[in-house]
C-alpha cells in the first residue's frame, strides 16, 4: 500500500497547523535555547542585509548624479564608499549563510533522531506494516524528508521575513521618490501620490495571481514524484537484497521489466512536472525581464521633464526592483512552496501512520517465577480469521514444545504472539522474564558491525574472545574463529545455513529463559540440525524451548507437541 495524495489542497491555516505540529517538538525541546539564539542572530543578519540594501539605494543616487554632473571628485568618493558598503555586505552575507546552515544542521540532527526514535519505539517499524494505512518508504521519510523539511522551512520563512522587511523599507523610499502623477482621463483630472508604489503593487499582484493559477497542480505532482522515485529505489534495493535468489531463478528479465515499469511511472510523472514548470517559466521569465525595464519606462517622463536627475531615476529603478522583488516572493518561490507542502504531507502521513500503529493493542505477557503459562489465548489474522481459539498451555523449565501444522495455520503467528509483538490476540500469557526471551527466525537478522557484535546481538558485545570463538567452533563455523573484530557485510558473505548457525551460537551466548525458534534450522541438513538441537538440549537445559518446524526428525528433541489444525482448532500432545 502507498500513502495517498491528499484529496484537496488544505487551507493556509490547516497547512500551518500541520507545519507547527512537525516543528513544535524541536522548538520546545532541550535544544530550544541554542536554536532560538541562532535564529535571533540569523534574523538580525537578515535585517542587516536589508539595511545595507537601503544604503546601496541611497548610494545609487549619489553615484549616478556624479556621472551626470561630470564630478570626478564625487565619483571617487562614491567608489570609496561603495568599497566600505560592499565589505560589510559581504561579511553579513557570509555569516548569514553560515549560521543559517548551522541552525539547519542542529534542527535536522534533532528531528532525524526524534523521528527515528518514534519509528523504533513501541516497535513502530513493525506495527506500521500491520495497519491499513501503511506509509511507503519510512527510510526516505526519516533520511531525506527531514532534511528537505528543515531546509525548506528555514529558507521560506527567512525569505518571507526578508521580503516583508524589504517591502516596508523600500515602499517608503519609492513613495517619496516617485512623487505625484497628474493625468486627465475622460475629462477628469487625477492626481496619484506615490504612483510608482501602486504600479509595483499591481505589477507584482498580476504576476503572483497568474503564477499561482498556472502552478497549482505542482503540489500534487511533486508529492507523486517523490513517491514514484522512492518506489523505484525500493525495487533496486529488493534486487540487491535478494541477489542470489534472483540469480538462481535467472530472473533478470522479469526484474528488468518490473524496474522498467517503475522507471516509466516516475518519468511519466516527471514529464508532467516539467510541462507544468515550463508554463511557469514562460511567464516568470517574461515577467522578470519586463520588470528590468518597466520602472524606467514608467519613471522616464519625470526624468525627461527634468523633475529628477539620472541618480533619482536609477534610485527609483532600484527601489522599484526591491519592492517588486519583495512582492514577487510568491512568483519566485512557488515551486519551493509546492515542494514544501508536499514534504509536509508526506511527513504528516508518516506520523499519522505511527500514531495508528501505536493505537494497536499491545500483548503484555506477565512475569512468572518459573515456566510458561497460556490461558484462553485467542489469536487472529488482521482480517479477523481465527488462528487459535481458547489455547491453554503450561510448560515448566526445561520443557521443549514443537509446533507443527499446515502452512498458514498460525504457527509463526503464535510465536509472534508469545514474543509480544502480534496485536491481534486476546488472552493471558505469562513466562519467566528474568533472563528474557530470544526469537530465532528462519532468516536471521545480522546487524551491521563486527562479527563479535553480530554474535552477541541484541546484548552488548562481549570481550571474552575465548568464549565467542568456542561458540563458533561448537556450531561448526571454525573458519570464522579469530575473525571476531572483522567488519563485513555478513548477511551477504555467509550462506543462509551459516547465518542460522550464527543464530544458534547467539542463543547459546545469551542463554534466554524462553527460546522461540521459527524454522530456525530449515537451511541445514538433518545431521547438522541434530547437532545444533543437541547443543541447545545440553547447554540450555533449564530454558523453555518453543520450536516451529516441519521435519519429523525434530520430535526427538521435544517432549511436548502442538498441532495446528486450521480454523482456530489445535491439538496438544
Amino acid at each position: 500500500m502507498h500513502a495517498s495524495v491528499p484529496a484537496n489542497i488544505p487551507t493556509v491555516r490547516h497547512l500551518f497547523r500541520q507545519f507547527w505540529r512537525l516543528s513544535k517538538p524541536f522548538w520546545t525541546s532541550e535544544e530550544k535555547w541554542k536554536a532560538y539564539g541562532l535564529l535571533a542572530v540569523v534574523v538580525g543578519l537578515n535585517l542587516g542585509s536589508v539595511y545595507m540594501n537601503v544604503l546601496f539605494n541611497s548610494w545609487y543616487n549619489t553615484f549616478y548624479n556624479t556621472l551626470q554632473n561630470f564630478d570626478s571628485g564625487g565619483f571617487k568618493a562614491a567608489l570609496i564608499k561603495f568599497g566600505y558598503l560592499a565589505f560589510v555586505w559581504i561579511v553579513i552575507s557570509v555569516y548569514r549563510f553560515y549560521l543559517q546552515q548551522m541552525l539547519e544542521i542542529k534542527w535536522r540532527r534533532w528531528y532525524a533522531k526524534h523521528l527515528s526514535q518514534r519509528w523504533l519505539e513501541k516497535q513502530g517499524y513493525y506495527r506500521l506494516q500491520l495497519t491499513d494505512r501503511y506509509t511507503d518508504n519510512p527510510d526516505q521519510r526519516i533520511a531525506e524528508d527531514t532534511q528537505l523539511f528543515v531546509g525548506s522551512t528555514l529558507g521560506l520563512a527567512l525569505g518571507l521575513m526578508n521580503s516583508l522587511v524589504t517591502f516596508f523599507s523600500f515602499v517608503t523610499i519609492l513613495w517619496t521618490l516617485s512623487g505625484p502623477l497628474h493625468f486627465t482621463l475622460w475629462g477628469h483630472e487625477f492626481n496619484v501620490q506615490g504612483y510608482m508604489v501602486w504600479v509595483a503593487l499591481i505589477y507584482a499582484l498580476v504576476g503572483s495571481v497568474v503564477t499561482v493559477l498556472v502552478g497549482r497542480p505542482l503540489v500534487k505532482l511533486n508529492f507523486e514524484q517523490q513517491r514514484r522515485e522512492a518506489d523505484f529505489r525500493f525495487g533496486l534495493v529488493r534486487v540487491r537484497e535478494n541477489a542470489e535468489s534472483v540469480a538462481l531463478y535467472h530472473g533478470e528479465a522479469r526484474e528488468g521489466h518490473n524496474l522498467g515499469v517503475r522507471i516509466d511511472a516516475f518519468v511519466a510523472n516527471f514529464w508532467a512536472v516539467i510541462r507544468r514548470q515550463k508554463r511557469i517559466i514562460w511567464f516568470t521569465s517574461f515577467w522578470g525581464q519586463l520588470a528590468i525595464i518597466f520602472p524606467l519606462i514608467v519613471a522616464a517622463p519625470r526624468y525627461f521633464a527634468k523633475e529628477i536627475q539620472l541618480g533619482g531615476l536609477m534610485q527609483i529603478n532600484s527601489a522599484f526592483g526591491q519592492v517588486y522583488g519583495a512582492l514577487d516572493f510568491v512568483i519566485g518561490s512557488f515551486s519551493s512552496l509546492a515542494s514544501w507542502k508536499a514534504i509536509i504531507d508526506r511527513l504528516i502521513t508518516f506520523e499519522d501512520g505511527l500514531i495508528l500503529a501505536d493505537a494497536l493493542p499491545v500483548p503484555r505477557p506477565t512475569a512468572l517465577s518459573e515456566g510458561l503459562r497460556i490461558d484462553g489465548l485467542n489469536v487472529k489474522k488482521p482480517d479477523g480469521t481465527p488462528l487459535f481459539t481458547d489455547l491453554n498451555l503450561e510448560l515448566k523449565a526445561g520443557d521443549r514444545l514443537l509446533v507443527q501444522g499446515p502452512s498458514g495455520s498460525g504457527k509463526s503467528t503464535l510465536l509472534r504472539t508469545l514474543a509480544g509483538i502480534w496485536p491481534y490476540s486476546v488472552g493471558e500469557m505469562a513466562y519467566v522474564k528474568e533472563r528474557g526471551v530470544l526469537f530465532l527466525a528462519q532468516k536471521p537478522y545480522l546487524p551491521l558491525g563486527t562479527l563479535r557484535e553480530i554474535l552477541c546481538y541484541p546484548a552488548p558485545p562481549s570481550n571474552d574472545d575465548a568464549e565467542l570463538d568456542a561458540l563458533l567452533a561448537a556450531v561448526r563455523l571454525d573458519h570464522l574463529v579469530g575473525r571476531l573484530n572483522d567488519v563485513d557485510n555478513w548477511s551477504h558473505i555467509l550462506s543462509l545455513g551459516e547465518q542460522q548457525r550464527i543464530a544458534f551460537a547467539r542463543a547459546l551466548f545469551i542463554r534466554p529463559a524462553v527460546l522461540m525458534m521459527d524454522e530456525a534450522s530449515s537451511a541445514l541438513d538433518e545431521p547438522n540440525e541434530a547437532i545444533l538441537y543437541q547443543l541447545i538440549e545440553d547447554r540450555l537445559a533449564d530454558s523453555i524451548i518453543v520450536s516451529v518446524g516441519h521435519r519429523s526428525t525434530l520430535r526427538i528433541f521435544h517432549n511436548h507437541y502442538l498441532e495446528t489444525l486450521g480454523d482456530g482448532s489445535w491439538r496438544l500432545a
